[in-house]
């Protein structure tokens, strides 16, 4: 479930034959797992088309058409752009033909019920040259199912940018790990369904997609000889009298994400609001001008933000939470375009595209094609952990490494649903010791709850409060998982 950038795959590539492990193996092995996915697919009537190009793509393609033929598939082996170029793809070539198998060719009006796109790889240029762009407007405007290798052919491996005319896959088996674009914008559309197939490499990425199997390993056990402190105290400062909502949704998310003791700081109108709805909590009256009061007792943790607007005061109040050795969360109002001190204890930025375009001066267009570069560079500079909100929410660590969500749906888009994930990352750094997993753990579930919610309701329904009953029942799911 790893990335790779492209420049990474030529690196493992390289390594691996520091390691003795031929290219010419390592397209076998590509091949046979393409066979592995697409296989479970097919119907034994089903005719195939490979389209593979001059290159090492069009080399995967080969040993998958040899695959497919050897195993009784209708699979015709295609070079629309012409025969390969790449040594080791025309090895390849050659072994299909010595199996007694031929190409065949790209005849236009011919119909197929599945289209293999192995024309380029995750080094290709765009925009596409007008051979190409004839053969993706052929097979774009097929009936038939799609799958592309690696990525496909018209999008850009590490960026979000795609041709307007790139192939329309409905699968995309990419090999070695998961490509940056998969995940980008307007480049994730043209994917269809990922799938990552192992090819023999070493597993090197920083970068990876976190999965249900994760937050099972990762998620805290609670063992039966523990008290409320176990689980820590988190410090809330969030509300006002004229949004007391966005409180009491980050209340409720801690609450339920599992904190030991919250003690809210806010306003007396707010407190009203908030109380009925999180009687578990306790409330201190906010005084940003004078928060001696607030920072006298120890917390384990720290968010800030959710039903606030940021001044002078408010900024004044952060500065001194920073102060101190514990994690900090920034939302919404306590996001700004400031510098952080280096301390132990991380400080994470939870800012959507708009927020973030603010905090960098960065357009939010160009935010939507580099997200994981640019909030993985932020991070970096700035040392902190950077939770860039959307689909394929991307979470960017200090060291340089970091993980994409797959969970989450258009139903979080609406007010309230980031008030309550600060509550419950605070939560998260409360009771895990792990803070990577703490904040990878809170934003799968999240957009996990958004997930259950929409198999049994319209998408538009959610509202922010239905966490409070979402949340239990998804993780009793997680709780009960079994790993291994």
């Amino acid at each position: 479930m790893y990335i790779y950038t492209s420049e990474q795959i030529k690196e493992a590539d390289q390594l691996a034959e520091t390691l003795g492990m031929e290219t010419f193996a390592l397209m076998e092995n590509a091949g046979s797992g393409l066979y592995r996915q697409l296989a479970p697919l097919l119907g034994k009537q089903d005719k195939v088309a490979i389209l593979s190009g001059k290159g090492n793509n069009g080399g995967d393609g080969i040993v998958l058409a040899r695959y497919l033929k050897q195993n009784g598939y209708d699979a015709e082996l295609i070079f629309p752009l012409g025969l390969p170029k790449t040594k080791v793809a025309a090895r390849h070539f050659s072994y299909y033909k010595a199996c007694g198998f031929k190409e065949s060719p790209f005849l236009r009006e011919r119909s197929y019920d599945w289209v293999v796109d192995g024309l380029l790889g995750v080094g290709a240029k765009l925009p596409l040259r007008e051979d190409l762009q004839a053969v993706v407007k052929w097979i774009n405007s097929r009936k038939a199912k799609v799958v592309a290798i690696d990525v496909p052919t018209g999008v850009a491996s590490d960026t979000g940018e795609a041709d307007p005319n790139a192939v329309k896959a409905g699968y995309t088996f990419s090999l070695h790990g998961f490509k940056p674009s998969g995940f980008l914008y307007p480049s994730s559309f043209y994917f269809g369904k990922k799938r990552a197939i192992d090819i023999g490499l070493p597993q090197t990425g920083k970068w990876k997609v976190w999965t249900k199997q994760d937050v099972a390993r990762t998620l805290p056990k609670r063992a039966g000889n523990v008290h409320k402190g176990t689980f820590g105290t988190g410090l809330l400062a969030a509300g006002s009298d004229n949004m007391p909502g966005s409180a009491a949704l980050a209340a409720i998310g801690a609450i339920r994400m599992g904190i030991g003791k919250l003690s809210a700081y806010t306003t007396n109108g707010a407190k009203n609001v908030i109380a009925g709805m999180v009687p578990e909590a306790t409330y201190m009256e906010r005084d940003f001008s004078n928060p001696a009061q607030c920072f006298q007792q120890k917390y384990a943790g720290i968010a800030i933000g959710p039903g606030l607007e940021p001044d002078e005061e408010l900024e004044a109040f952060i500065s001194q939470a920073l102060e101190l050795d514990v994690p900090v969360v920034l939302d919404a109002g306590a996001l700004g375009n400031r510098t952080y001190p280096i301390r132990k204890a991380p400080v994470i930025l939870t800012p959507h595209p708009g927020e973030f375009s603010r905090m960098t001066g960065i357009p939010a267009e160009k935010i939507a094609e580099n997200r994981i570069q640019l909030a993985s560079r932020f991070a970096k500079e700035q040392q902190v952990v950077i939770v860039l909100k959307g689909q394929y929410t991307v979470i960017a660590f200090p060291d340089g490494s970091g993980v994409i969500n797959p969970t989450g749906n258009g139903s979080l888009a609406k007010g309230g649903s980031g008030d309550t994930l600060t509550g419950m990352l605070l939560a998260a750094v409360c009771t895990h010791e792990d803070m990577k997993a703490a904040v990878a753990n809170t934003v799968y579930i999240h957009g996990a709850c958004a997930d259950a919610w929409v198999r049994e309701n319209g998408s538009g329904t959610l509202a922010a409060h239905e966490f409070s009953q979402l949340l239990p029942k998804v993780m009793h799911e997680f709780e009960g998982q079994e790993t291994i």
